[in-house]
């Protein structure tokens, strides 16, 4: 038996890693699956280029096996094992594993566990977190070579002896764990874990006598060689769930960085269900080993609702493989993921419009969302908001891209109105003016999408117009029939005594052609907010500020010609009627707060023409 101690250098790798790098004890397991996942990878590649390798016939696997009474974890492979020489290399000194230049760039202040990548391959020392002693047994790939025995408790150095000769090629590691690690020998402790991390190794793994990664890492494959089943078996593994998904995207890269992803859009929207927001179920893996099953900042907040899996050669990881250590590296990792989901939400609309309708009733919040927080995406999702609008059948949606199809060519921008819903939105006076000049207005009836628009600005270069604003810029109308209304002076007059009555609540009063059925409407001034807007606003306990509407008047309508012979015939009568006609017109647009006003300004002026 050859006692050796363990160079300076390990000793303090040892107590660092013991001590600083993980979180959770549970990772040396997923470290050192994960080497003997190389170990099998390494001899795959070697017996390509040898004629001449040890048990040649010997299946390349991995073997996880516990045992609760003796308080042991067994984790073996049937890789390219170790010659003596390599085991005190790779095990006892700094000649491979890197420890010497990671100590010092930790010495020179370069990064602590946070920021130091995981290239030095220190992984095995985790292992003493939770090991009393461990035994290492290897049998090299070279039939010359004889087995080998390494056994150390991580404190005072290591031992090393020959092992029997019937050791079989690849590596044994025998982990005597400590009292208060002893749940790492407990079956359903150590299966949760290994499929946790390591459930898509390229090896079968073979646990307690059970073959245990059944499902196949199916985002590294070419999604021509993945099946529909196969993608729904793999997507009932992650996502635990029976149901199969709505829609899936596979995509690869290999410029400018490798990446590989499957996702997908599952059936049901997970926060209509009544459990709030839900988190995000895309995983981060590298080399098929999870990274972190809940990463931060893998996708924007509006695509928590994916299922599924990013996987990256490219991942710069600190040592403990437990953070990233380049941040702007996950944000282009993100940015290109979520493009390419996009443009697959844009093939599925123009391949299956029925299928995108579906995606659309569940996931709307979800795109909207978008539009609102990704400043560099809301151009592209705007073109995947869906609506009804004039042009359409009750019930059926349009988009943008068909909007502007439809344009007429005087017509300068796309015009939208917002409210509870359609019917409501079919006897808006604002309609009026947009309808005799044949242009198209959709309708947007969900709570928010006030924000979206806003928000969007424009599409394909053209600008989103509110018809509900005063500053619609619209073109004069053809054929226009002669008013029978007001003349001037009596429009004039009109207007001044309004503009006097009402200088505390409107801003302007005016005579115009926007409005052809109703006797007037209230329009939203150019620095006012919209009325969604302080509802929100209010609702959020924030100061509101006062609005001051704009009124229009329809100089063709009785009401409006009464009004105005009352206004020098009977002032008493005329302010009754012009509060009905105010109030009437705010509360069409949303814009009284108050709706008792109208009330007690119907009574007053129905009590006054039943006195006459």
């Amino acid at each position: 038996m050859d006692k050796q101690p363990f160079q300076t250098e390990v000793k303090q790798l040892l107590d660092i890693v013991i001590h600083a790098f993980y979180s959770d004890r549970e990772v040396f397991i997923r470290e050192l699956v994960s080497n003997a996942s190389d170990a099998c990878e390494k001899l795959r590649l070697k017996q390509l280029t040898e004629s001449a390798v040890y048990q040649p016939e010997r299946e390349l696997r991995l073997s996880i096996t516990t045992d609760e009474e003796k308080r042991t974890l067994t984790i073996a492979d049937a890789g390219i094992g170790m010659t003596r020489k390599e085991i005190t290399e790779y095990l006892g000194t700094i000649a491979h594993s890197g420890t010497k230049k990671f100590l010092e760039m930790a010495k020179e202040g370069q990064g602590g566990p946070q920021n130091l990548i995981g290239q030095f391959g220190v992984g095995f020392y985790s292992v003493f977190m939770a090991a009393d002693e461990v035994e290492v047994t290897s049998r090299s790939w070279q039939p010359e070579a004889s087995p080998v025995r390494w056994v150390s408790n991580g404190q005072d150095g290591y031992t090393l002896d020959d092992a029997a000769e019937d050791t079989p090629r690849g590596t044994c590691i025998v982990i005597h764990l400590k009292e208060d690690a002893s749940d790492f020998a407990k079956q359903n402790r150590v299966r949760y874990i290994v499929e946790k991390y390591s459930n898509f190794v390229s090896f079968p793994i073979d646990f307690n006598g059970e073959r245990l990664n059944t499902v196949q890492a199916v985002w590294m494959k070419n999604k021509k060689d993945v099946t529909d089943e196969e993608y729904k078996a793999f997507y009932h593994f992650i996502a635990h769930t029976d149901s199969d998904p709505m829609s899936h995207m596979h995509f690869s890269a290999d410029a400018p960085i490798v990446l590989n992803s499957v996702l997908f859009v599952p059936a049901e929207n997970p926060e209509s269900m009544g459990f709030g927001r839900c988190e995000p179920e895309v995983s981060l893996y590298c080399h098929k080993v999870l990274i972190d099953s809940k990463p931060e900042n893998l996708l924007p907040e509006w695509l928590r609702f994916l299922v599924g899996v990013v996987d990256s050669d490219d991942l710069p990881l600190n040592i403990s493989r437990e953070m990233l250590q380049d941040n702007s590296l996950l944000r282009k990792i993100s940015g290109i993921i979520t493009k390419r989901f996009i443009k697959h939400l844009e093939e599925l609309a123009k391949s299956d419009a029925d299928k995108y309708e579906t995606f659309w009733q569940h996931f709307s919040r979800f795109i909207k969302e978008g539009v609102v927080t990704s400043w560099e995406h809301k151009e592209a999702l705007g073109n995947l908001l869906r609506f009804e609008s004039t042009f359409t059948e009750p019930g059926k949606l349009t988009s943008f891209s068909d909007y502007i199809s439809r344009m007429r060519e005087n017509q300068k921008a796309i015009y939208v109105l917002f409210g509870a819903s359609r019917s409501q939105l079919e006897h808006s006076p604002y309609l009026d003016a947009l309808k005799l000049r044949g242009f198209e207005v959709a309708f947007f009836t969900d709570g928010g999408d006030q924000f979206v628009i806003d928000s969007l600005i424009k599409v394909q270069d053209k600008e989103l117009k509110s018809i509900s604003r005063a500053n619609l810029d619209l073109p004069p109308l053809e054929d226009r029939p002669d008013s029978l209304g007001l003349d001037e002076n009596q429009a004039k007059a009109l207007t001044d005594w309004l503009t006097e009555a009402y200088k505390d609540t409107l801003s302007r009063v005016s005579i115009g052609d926007r409005v052809t059925n109703a006797p007037a409407i209230a329009m939203q001034a150019e620095n006012d907010m919209s009325p969604e807007v302080k509802a929100y606003l209010k609702a959020m306990g924030q100061p509101v500020p006062e609005s001051h509407p704009e009124i229009m008047l329809n100089p063709d309508h009785p009401i409006i010609q009464r009004l105005a012979t009352a206004q020098k015939d009977d002032p008493e009568l005329a302010k009754l009627l012009a509060d009905h006609v105010v109030d009437t017109a705010m509360l069409l647009a949303g814009m009284l707060e108050d709706p008792s006003l109208l009330t007690e300004a119907s009574r007053k002026l129905l009590e006054k023409l039943l006195v006459q």
